[in-house]
């Protein structure tokens, strides 16, 4: 009896084995790549879903204004920014709140890096540096609203909405230890009403409310310069959308055209490659871990839609609809998923990305909004 369970195991070991190859999944690597548990924004609950598992595993509470919550990870730390100004740590693993700290009645932008976490204020106008557990150190003031911040070596960036202003600090303990953040440099005039930004390689890119252009610093040589983004017809883009909606590849810059059915192609020197037709009026362009494919959102009729764009052909290749609003799309980074955050109907859906179905939908969540995935290592 006991070779007999011992065969019926090893047999059903095999045919696994056999599924997930036929599958193109090396169960070997899954297991070394980890496990994903997803954090998802519950915008009017204050609160955090957990999702672990293929299923929605609880609640985490007490987060404060979550209508623009972002969340971020820094090894085994999590860290949630509130609308209302609070910095919370969470442990990803345990579920649980650690500490909090407010910074202002109003903050949406920060970074956490190995020795500290920089918040950008609205309400209080001032940059402040905290420890990585929440402690403060310094704060910058600066009389504006402050948006963009972002690191690269021993630099910290970001803009002065209200002053039209690029400042660049520099940690004078070139990253070891707490930091020592000094005004390195100001770029003044940069453009009327700076509002976002990103990084790429050691260009500081950042869009603006009011200028039908947008600005990059080049931080390994310091200078500044002014971009225009056209149309095919040469027409300019009068309203960049937020550099977070924006997806870069190696190759190419796919840019949202707000306004106008067309996600934008720009090579990376933004030279223009082509308009890609689009359903509606895009919002989000979300690019695979492998960069083959992009995953399009919408605003206004079309909010429920998800389009993919082959970023090889350029073309669109698929197209899905929710019942309800699409407010966020996350590929998964270990699986052929990509996660849907339908707020309406308080889940996420789940496409499959090897087949392109709706694999299942995980519900328990309200108003979803950003979802967010933490790799547990095995």
């Amino acid at each position: 009896m006991q070779i007999k369970k011992l065969f019926i195991a090893a047999s059903l070991a095999a045919s696994l084995l056999s599924t997930l190859q036929a599958k193109g999944v090396n169960p070997v690597l899954a297991d070394l790549r980890g496990n994903e548990k997803i954090f998802v924004v519950e915008r009017e609950s204050k609160s955090l879903a957990v999702i672990e598992q293929g299923m929605t595993k609880g609640h985490i509470d007490g987060m404060h204004d979550m209508n623009h919550g972002v969340v971020k990870f820094y090894e085994k730390d999590g860290y949630a920014i509130s609308r209302d100004g609070y910095i919370i740590k969470f442990n990803p693993e345990t579920e649980r709140v650690l500490k909090e700290y407010k910074t202002s009645d109003s903050a949406i932008g920060f970074t956490v890096e190995k020795n500290y976490i920089a918040v950008a204020n609205y309400a209080k106008k001032s940059v402040d540096i905290l420890d990585r557990d929440l402690n403060p150190i310094r704060s910058f003031e600066t009389g504006s609203k402050n948006v963009g911040i972002k690191k690269y070596k021993n630099y910290l960036i970001f803009s002065q909405m209200d002053n039209d202003k690029i400042t660049v600090l520099k940690d004078k303990n070139n990253g070891k230890g707490l930091p020592e953040f000094e005004i390195h440099k100001e770029f003044e005039n940069v453009g009327v009403m700076p509002f976002d930004a990103m990084i790429k390689n050691n260009n500081f890119i950042t869009g603006f409310f009011k200028s039908s252009y947008f600005g990059v610093v080049d931080l390994d040589t310091m200078t500044y310069s002014k971009i225009d983004i056209l149309l095919e017809d040469r027409k300019p883009v009068l309203k960049v959308p937020h550099f977070g909606f924006w997806s870069i590849s190696d190759g190419n810059v796919f840019i949202p055209a707000v306004g106008n059915n067309k996600v934008l192609v720009y090579t990376s020197d933004f030279k223009f490659v082509k308009n890609i037709e689009v359903e509606g009026l895009p919002v989000f362009t979300a690019l695979s871990p492998d960069q083959k494919y992009m995953a399009v959102t919408f605003s206004g009729e079309k909010f429920p839609v998800v389009q993919i764009i082959d970023t090889q052909t350029l073309e669109v290749i698929k197209r899905f609809e929710f019942d309800g609003k699409v407010l966020h799309v996350r590929w998964s980074d270990v699986r052929p998923n990509l996660y849907v955050s339908v707020n309406d109907t308080n889940k996420i859906s789940v496409i499959n990305t090897k087949e392109w179905y709706l694999a299942r939908e995980m519900f328990g969540i309200n108003k979803p909004s950003g979802v967010f995935i933490y790799k547990e290592a095995k």
